[in-house]
């Protein structure tokens, strides 16, 4: 056994490269062309992790309009409430001009015009994180002509570019990297508080930003999303740790499960079921393929030992997986009924828990992006519960 201290003590910085502002122009010429086919006038893109990609702005959603109208042709169009426009000017990356409106003016009517003297008369599309309260303002002033632009946001965010691969890999390694550490720093009578303390901890020690840390012993392992009270470990316990950092904007998704001490023939047969499923749904995943036929591998998995039906529990109560990205959850989704064909450049988790309430549940959750060739592993994942934790990221 190490001791957590001793892991927090040999870990340093990692470093990753970051987004150049030549790929966020080549961001927004794409998204221009896909406006051009569409017949939308503007994109707005509200204080959210779009207008992070777009434009290289973190701005924070509070309750004053914030953020970038985006023209089908020329440079973005800031929005800012004066009080702020010099801390906006200092963040750019990307030229544009910055509409400014103080407390008592109206901030819709002002972006509304600058939308109208582009000479557009065609649609504004909202980004789908805009708040109600400012997507109801314009749709008063726009009615009509105000359409939702999920799609055309998510046809660039949801295909990484090599520089986002690069960046995402080096925090997966590091993510695994706490993952190992708390495998070999588990004790009798450690709680749950302890390890996710140790989890952020470390995350920080490694250069990354905490992101979430849920650590779950013996029945409760069985919720995916915990239970809302500390644990302390015993032996025989099964142990369920989801864990993420965030490096440059992009967020690390990593689960891992296991027995302290020795499993029982029941955990064994549990942990190896969603070993399968997990395998399964990653030989799925074609270039082509939908996003649906990973969901169904996973599920037909555990569908023929007995588990389910669909969504039925036990069984696996929820999709096989989510994009990765600026956001912990974003696309595309690993779940039935969504068709998008998979790409080279897209990265998701596979994640088809295996949950039986009242004994325990196993994920094994690693994150795939797809090549030209198919699915690769960001993370290797565990394949023999006597053997874990054999990759060494470096």
């Amino acid at each position: 056994m190490i001791d957590f201290q001793q892991s927090l003590d040999g870990f340093t910085p990692v470093s990753a490269p970051t987004i150049s502002d030549a790929e966020l122009k080549a961001r927004i010429v794409a998204l221009q062309a896909r406006m051009a086919r569409q017949g939308v006038g503007a994109v707005w893109l509200d204080a959210s992790s779009s207008l992070t990609y777009f434009t290289g702005l973190s701005l924070g959603l509070s309750e004053r309009i914030h953020g970038a109208l985006i023209p089908a042709n020329g440079d973005p169009v800031y929005l800012s409430p004066t009080f702020e426009e010099p801390k906006l000017r200092a963040l750019l990356r990307l030229a544009g001009d910055v509409a400014v409106w103080e407390e008592d003016e109206n901030p819709y009517d002002l972006l509304v015009a600058r939308f109208a003297a582009s000479g557009s008369q065609e649609l504004l599309a909202l980004d789908p994180a805009t708040p109600f309260v400012f997507a109801s303002a314009f749709m008063e002033r726009l009615g009509p002509r105000i359409t939702s632009a999920q799609a055309l946001i998510a046809a660039g965010r949801q295909v990484k570019s090599a520089t986002e691969i690069a960046i995402i890999q080096t925090a997966m390694d590091a993510s695994y990297r706490v993952q190992k550490a708390v495998h070999a720093g588990l004790r009798p009578g450690v709680s749950t508080t302890e390890v996710a303390d140790f989890v952020n901890a470390a995350h920080i020690a490694l250069g990354l930003k905490p992101l979430f840390v849920a650590v779950q012993f013996g029945e409760a392992t069985a919720y995916p999303h915990g239970v809302p009270h500390p644990q302390t470990l015993c032996d025989g316990d099964m142990v369920l740790v989801d864990l993420g950092g965030i490096l440059n904007g992009y967020r690390s998704d990593i689960t891992r499960t296991y027995v302290f001490g020795q499993p029982t023939p029941r955990q064994r047969f549990l942990w190896n079921l969603e070993r399968d499923a997990q395998a399964a749904a990653f030989a799925a995943a074609r270039p082509g393929a939908p996003a649906e036929a990973v969901d169904a591998a996973a599920r037909q998995v555990l569908t023929d030992a007995g588990f389910g039906p669909r969504y039925a529990v036990p069984g696996l109560p929820h999709r096989t997986g989510h994009g990765l990205g600026l956001d912990i959850h974003e696309e595309p989704y690993i779940v039935a009924g969504n068709v998008t064909a998979l790409a080279e450049g897209m990265c998701f988790s596979i994640e088809p828990m295996l949950c039986v309430y009242g004994e325990c549940g196993v994920r094994l959750e690693d994150i795939a992006y797809m090549t030209e060739e198919g699915p690769r592993w960001f993370s290797p994942p565990e394949t023999d519960m006597d053997r874990l934790f054999a990759y060494d990221p470096g």
